[in-house]
């Protein structure tokens, strides 16, 4: 699929504003699955200067600097991505993560919003055998948080820990995402949050900002990503930006400023996707 991303965030303050640093996630991932053909980053009022690394999960961070005095900072990120089909993986038992277990540690432990705790029985899901089918127990763990949350928007923010959303099981994709992972983790599958974009074609919900999923290691397929937000492999309306332990990795934007006094934020994403004929 062809995806034209365009995402705009703009903050607005009371009083000028200053020397404002911020770290930018947008960049889409190239892989196998999706190759970026284009990545433009706009900057208003004209950035100082913008410079990027990688950081330690591989994902492209850039680095913006705004000196001059304003009362309105916007930035655009424009992409073009081709993505791939995702093909449903093979049955594979639970027991051959045994080996590969101490390769991908750090998407097993504990990370700041995805604390140790018996989530699967926090949310009820019935823990599986060393010998049952990995990819089935994961579709159908998809399939069940899916049914059993509701998607509200406004129930909870990104400061919202899995323990306050576990009393209410309301809130959005990041929070689904932060269940999800603490299942996983604590039945000893490797998973890492995922960043990235949604084409929604009006079927799916969450395209409005960016998107969060899951991804887990399967044996002898790689990370496999799961949506479920949306009930459905991460195929290719799911247009991946990076990855890491939880949201803090991979945050959108984020930064400091001096000055400002009281602000807003206000953010807009559109996708729009062409499916080949």
């Amino acid at each position: 699929m062809r995806a034209d991303i365009r995402h705009v965030t703009e903050y607005s303050y009371k009083e000028p504003a200053w020397d404002s640093f911020n770290e930018v996630r947008l960049h889409p991932e190239a892989s196998a699955r999706q190759q970026l053909k284009s990545f433009h980053l706009l900057v208003e009022p004209e950035a100082s200067s913008v410079t990027s690394h990688r950081d330690y999960f591989g994902s492209l961070v850039h680095h913006v600097h705004v000196h001059e005095r304003h009362t309105v900072l916007r930035i655009e990120a424009q992409a073009l991505v081709i993505t791939k089909p995702l093909t449903p993986p093979p049955p594979v038992p639970l027991s051959a993560l045994d080996d590969l277990r101490g390769e991908v540690t750090e998407f097993l432990i504990a990370s700041p919003r995805v604390p140790r705790g018996e989530w699967p029985e926090v949310f009820g899901v019935t823990r599986p055998g060393s010998n049952d089918d990995l990819s089935a127990f994961l579709g159908d763990l998809t399939h069940q948080l899916f049914t059993q949350f509701t998607y509200k928007p406004g129930a909870t923010s990104v400061r919202t820990t899995i323990q306050e959303f576990a009393r209410e099981q309301q809130g959005v994709c990041q929070d689904f995402t932060h269940a999800m992972l603490g299942i996983c983790r604590t039945l000893g599958i490797p998973a890492r949050y995922v960043s990235g974009y949604l084409y929604s074609g009006g079927e799916m919900v969450g395209a409005d900002a960016t998107h969060a999923w899951v991804e887990a290691l399967i044996p002898g397929v790689g990370w496999t990503g799961f949506d479920p937000t949306n009930d459905v492999l991460a195929g290719e309306k799911h247009i991946k930006i990076g990855h890491g332990r939880d949201y803090p990795d991979v945050s959108p934007v984020r930064g400091t400023f001096y000055g400002g006094g009281q602000g807003s934020l206000d953010v807009e994403v559109r996708v729009y996707g062409e499916q080949p004929q």
